[in-house]
């Protein structure tokens, strides 16, 4: 039997071995091949080139408010074709030492770098470098940005006639005519005009591998509006455009070395664009390149090129009535009370506000700046001055989410008793960190508990809770709840929010709160489609990222900010508010360079920022003197501006009173908070007993501190005879928050850090 067995075993085997013969094998592989070049040369002549639609496709997009009504008409093209002759030779080798060395001497296609895209394609990876000069052009003249194989396939066929038909110079010409970088500017002629004010003719070197390097990633790329991170991508490419020159022996390295950096002109608005509106757009246009790049794989400057003028109706989430509101309360509470004639400091006084529904995710409002035309940066998106004491409440959240403890074990929660001694010394399970900031002008508070650290922005108190936590979890929670923490360092410095942090992500880090835990990711696209494709708009809300529990007790602690603390005269006794019940916190930074309230209700979330930027460099300010109706100092808090421009727009946009639904026994919405008296000034408190119920009628309440501390408002807002939102000739100073003037920015954070 087993002899039989193995018979059999071994006519199978040497039938399977005879099928497979290394000749049959050598020739499947042949025909497949054979197979491939057929069908090649049948797509060949089958497909033909076509007629250029790089202009045909360039229309205006429209874009609408949340009801349907037009808000503005925006992309007219901003192109102007030049001869190659009209553009230097220099500048020329710019655009091929960036993009494609062998230009001149290749087919017209990289087939590695094709194989790689086709490959992506059909695993879903996305797009991947590697085209060439050709095929760019080709891509952006004849065809479009789909991330298709049939659309690659095309776009190999026709570089190779492209390549056969033209001249390289006239591919050089149609690919820097027809290639967008950014500003609305298709073209080498509008990027000329739109970066640095002079025709094309007239660029040199350096500006020309400026603009070459941008087409990489053009709003990235803008030195107007990128980050510290983009600024140093695009020198990094800069540099090497310029020292593949003269690899190439087209630039002569002792000049190389010579030049510097020439720093684009500040951007222009283009017509339509004027006030809010650009802002808006701007907003509108990079979270739909975000959902192309995520949706399609492409790149993003594919994406840009795919938004800017490509015929998109637009919807937004913003409500035409809360848009005007914010844009009013602005005006009233600020705008109008700057004179830089009178004071040089007005002229450096930033505002910006984002105003979002916590229910839908929806953005309803947003204040970029004054105007886009006078000042292009989106005040509401940049990340570049420090939340200050608005990220407290972060610290807490992940205390409560992590179940973290005290250094004696004790579990943090409202009622926790922290040392509030100002500038104690930060400890690590008996070992001091290196780290002990001082209160806001010093004050010690002695043993407080939680909630009223919160109150009084307590920095001793917090800056101890996150080393208690752990700064990596505070880092983590930060990050779910809606902040970009990348390449933020877990150091305890950032329990004073010395980190970067923009008007949009504080707006999503207390939506998250305010939305019981479960992520919040604002968006301001209700739709948007054009002839070719659709977006698929994700939802705003995601998963749970942290207990209800926690982010409701997060919520109830903030609430006696607003009615027993910081933000208690803007707030809690203005004269609009109608019964409804409100959280917040108030922030203001070192050296007052930047101040903040972000509060919510249970249907609105709105973060204000005012920044101190100089108004001819640029440069990070102080806002202290800003209007010249502040006594003493002059410095801008958080519960004076902040406060009351976002008093101002909420109570006037709510009509209706509401409370928020806790799942929570902790905090100020539950009992009401105990103020103490501080061991060091201010030594008087206030004779009325707090409450954490909100007001139930329009008047402020009927008594008031007989004497008012110094971390309080100085000043109670009167009712305004037109029923709006008060206006103070000395508005309330928070008296709270900054770091004491030991951390003045992000740069410095590392050469600081304490040891361990």
């Amino acid at each position: 039997m087993q002899e039989y067995l193995a018979d059999v075993g071994g006519e199978q085997l040497g039938g399977i071995r005879r099928l497979f013969t290394w000749k049959k094998l050598l020739g499947a592989a042949l025909g497949v091949c054979l197979l491939g070049i057929g069908a090649f040369i049948v797509l060949y002549m089958m497909v033909g080139v076509p007629q250029g639609n790089a202009v045909a496709q360039q229309e205006s997009n429209v874009y609408k408010y949340s009801d349907g009504t037009i808000l503005a008409r925006a992309g007219k093209v901003n192109r102007e074709s030049v001869s190659l002759e009209q553009v230097p030779k220099a500048v020329q080798h710019c655009f091929v030492a960036a993009e494609n060395k062998s230009f001149y001497h290749d087919a017209g296609i990289d087939l590695k770098g094709t194989a790689r895209g086709l490959l992506n394609t059909l695993t879903g990876k996305g797009t991947q470098g590697g085209s060439t000069i050709t095929q760019q052009y080709v891509k952006n003249y004849y065809l479009n940005q789909d991330q298709t194989v049939t659309r690659k396939l095309k776009e190999l066929v026709i570089s190779l006639k492209v390549d056969q038909q033209m001249s390289k110079d006239d591919i050089l010409a149609g690919y820097i005519n027809t290639s967008y970088y950014g500003r609305g500017a298709y073209g080498i002629q509008a990027a000329a005009q739109a970066y640095y004010r002079v025709d094309a003719k007239d660029l040199t070197v350096e500006q020309g591998a400026y603009l070459a390097a941008l087409l990489q990633a053009p709003s990235q790329y803008d030195w107007a509006v990128a980050s510290d991170t983009g600024k140093k991508l695009v020198r990094q490419r800069w540099d090497y455009v310029l020292d593949n020159m003269v690899e190439q022996h087209w630039l002569d390295a002792a000049k190389r070395q010579a030049m510097k950096f020439p720093v684009p002109k500040e951007p222009q608005g283009a017509p339509g664009l004027e006030g809010q509106k650009g802002y808006l757009i701007d907003l509108a246009d990079k979270q739909l390149e975000a959902q192309l790049m995520k949706q399609e794989g492409i790149t993003q400057a594919e994406a840009e090129a795919e938004v800017v003028g490509r015929g998109w109706t637009i919807t937004l989430n913003i409500d035409k009535k809360k848009q005007a509101a914010l844009e009013k309360a602005v005006e009233q509470q600020l705008t109008s009370k700057l004179d830089p004639e009178k004071r040089k400091v007005d002229a450096d006084v930033q505002a910006a506000a984002v105003s979002v529904d916590p229910k839908t995710g929806g953005i309803v409002a947003l204040y970029g700046g004054e105007d886009y035309f006078k000042h292009y940066y989106n005040n509401a998106t940049r990340k570049d001055y420090q939340p200050a004491s608005t990220f407290k409440p972060v610290i807490l959240a992940a205390a409560l989410d992590e179940g973290a403890t005290t250094q004696d074990g004790k579990p943090i929660n409202a009622d926790t008793i922290y040392d509030g001694t100002s500038g104690r010394q930060v400890v690590d399970h008996g070992t001091k960190v290196g780290f002990g900031p001082p209160n806001e002008d010093d004050v010690s508070y002695g043993d407080i508990t939680v909630q009223t650290a919160m109150n009084k922005s307590v920095n001793s108190v917090f800056a101890q809770m996150g080393v208690d936590v752990g700064m990596q979890k505070v880092m983590d929670v930060a990050a779910k709840l809606g902040m970009d923490t990348e390449g933020m360092q877990p150091v305890p410095a950032q329990t004073l929010g010395s980190m970067g942090a923009s008007p949009l992500e504080m707006a999503a880090i207390y939506a998250t709160l305010d939305n019981h835990g479960k992520k919040v990711t604002p968006s301001i696209l209700k739709s948007a489609s054009n002839r070719s494709r659709t977006a698929d708009i994700e939802d705003p809300i995601g998963d749970q990222v942290i207990s209800r529990e926690a982010a409701d007790t997060v919520t109830s602690v903030l609430t006696g900010v607003v009615d027993d603390g910081t933000a208690r005269a803007s707030v809690r006794d203005n004269p609009l508010r109608r019964g409804q019940q409100v959280a917040g916190k108030t922030g203001t930074s070192d050296e007052n360079k930047s101040a903040w309230f972000t509060g919510y209700t249970p249907d609105l979330v709105t973060s204000v920022g005012l920044f101190g930027e100089d108004a001819k460099t640029h440069a990070h300010t102080s806002l202290a003197g800003a209007t010249g109706l502040i006594p003493g100092s002059g410095r801008i808090n958080g519960g004076g501006y902040p406060a009351q421009i976002w008093a101002a727009y909420t109570f006037g946009v709510l009509d209706k009173t509401s409370t928020f639904d806790l799942d929570t026994t902790q905090g100020a919405a539950v009992q009401p908070s105990w103020t103490p008296s501080a061991t060091q000034s201010p030594s008087e408190t206030p004779s009325e007993t707090p409450t954490s119920a909100p007001p139930t009628t329009s008047a402020p309440p009927s008594e008031s501190p007989s004497q008012t501390p110094s971390d309080a408002p100085s000043q109670t807002p009167s009712q305004s005879p037109s029923g709006t939102a008060p206006s103070t000739s000395e508005p309330p100073d928070d008296g709270e928050d900054g770091d004491g003037g030991i951390f003045g920015n992000r740069d410095q954070l590392e050469d600081r850090q304490p040891s361990r």
